[in-house]
């Protein structure tokens, strides 16, 4: 269910490749319909989240069965071990980011958080509950090395 209207709630559509698969269509081994690839279309913003999480669900979607490693977490509850997997390529408002997923329960939304936001310069315009380019660089994507 996609809910809408929640004060301080942000959703975006978010798109989500199995990277290996990207890499053999790179090389033929597969087709790109072939590339395992699910569309988010109410992904949660959570600016309070590190990383990108995945439901156990659309992770197995995307053929990622085992984790990679796990690491330690907290939430408001407390500390717990979440499970990490091997990378995916978010796409969000045309720029992406190849990244480690972590875990959450399936019935949890997809959450986006602070690293891919950063990497990809979104920002979150509450007024219109979604986000936008940083209007950083007259909103031009450009990464800085310095």
């Amino acid at each position: 269910m996609v809910r809408t209207n929640y004060m301080g709630r942000v959703t975006c559509e978010a798109t989500v490749a199995n990277v290996y698969d990207e890499l053999k269509a790179n090389h033929g081994e597969l087709t790109a319909e072939q590339v395992r690839r699910l569309v988010i279309t109410d992904a949660l913003v959570d600016s309070g989240a590190s990383t990108l999480g995945l439901p156990t669900s659309m992770l197995r979607q995307l053929g990622l069965d085992t984790p990679k490693f796990s690491r330690r977490s907290r939430n408001t509850t407390g500390e717990y071990t979440v499970n990490i997997y091997e990378p995916v390529r978010l796409t969000i408002l045309g720029r992406d980011i190849v990244l480690e997923p972590m875990e959450v329960a399936d019935g949890c939304p997809v959450l986006i958080g602070q690293i891919p936001l950063e990497h990809l310069q979104l920002v979150v315009d509450m007024p219109n509950h979604r986000l936008a380019h940083s209007p950083a660089n007259g909103g031009e994507w450009i990464l800085d090395m310095y």
